[in-house]
C-alpha cells in the first residue's frame, strides 16, 4: 500500500498543475515526477526511493514534453508498435533537426492485463546527447501511451 505523505505529494503535484497554465514540457515533467514518485515508493518503499523515483521521472517526462513534437511521438509509438525487439529506429526531425534512435524491448503484460514495452531512447538535441529509458502500454484503444 502506498504511503499518506507520497500519495499526498503526487496528489499536490497534479493538483497545482492543474491550476496554472502550462507547456507540454511542465506537463509532461510534472506527471512524470508524481508517476515517478508513486513508482520509486513501490519499488523502494522509503523516502529516497520515492524522491529519486520523482526525479527520474520529471526528467523523463520534460525532456518528452520538451522537445518531442507530434512528428517524434508518431515515430516513437511507429518504434513501439512494429520495431522487432532489440532492432533500432531512427529518424531525425524534419523541423528541428533532433535526431532520436529508439531500441524496444519484447512486450510483457503489464498492470490492467495490458500489453507493454520498454524501449533505449537516444537523443542528440542541440549537439548534445541524452540517454534515457521509457515504457509504453496499451491503453483501452490500443494506443501506446508511455508510463514512465
Amino acid at each position: 500500500m502506498q504511503k499518506p505523505h507520497v500519495m499526498a505529494a503526487a496528489l499536490s503535484i497534479l493538483l497545482f498543475t492543474a491550476c496554472a497554465p502550462m507547456n507540454k514540457a511542465q506537463m509532461g515533467g510534472a506527471g512524470g515526477a508524481a508517476a515517478g514518485a508513486i513508482a520509486g515508493q513501490a519499488i523502494g518503499h522509503n523516502t529516497g526511493a520515492t524522491l529519486i523515483g520523482a526525479a527520474v521521472g520529471g526528467m523523463l517526462g520534460y525532456m518528452v514534453g520538451n522537445e518531442m513534437d507530434k512528428f517524434d511521438q508518431q515515430q516513437l509509438t511507429r518504434a513501439y508498435e512494429t520495431a522487432p525487439s532489440g532492432q533500432p529506429v531512427a529518424w531525425t526531425n524534419p523541423d528541428n533537426h533532433n535526431q532520436y534512435q529508439v531500441i524496444p524491448q519484447p512486450a510483457y503484460q503489464g498492470p490492467n492485463n495490458q500489453t507493454c514495452r520498454k524501449a533505449e531512447i537516444v537523443a542528440v538535441i542541440d549537439g548534445k546527447t541524452e540517454r534515457t529509458h521509457s515504457n509504453a502500454c496499451r491503453n483501452a484503444y490500443g494506443q501506446w501511451q508511455l508510463q514512465n
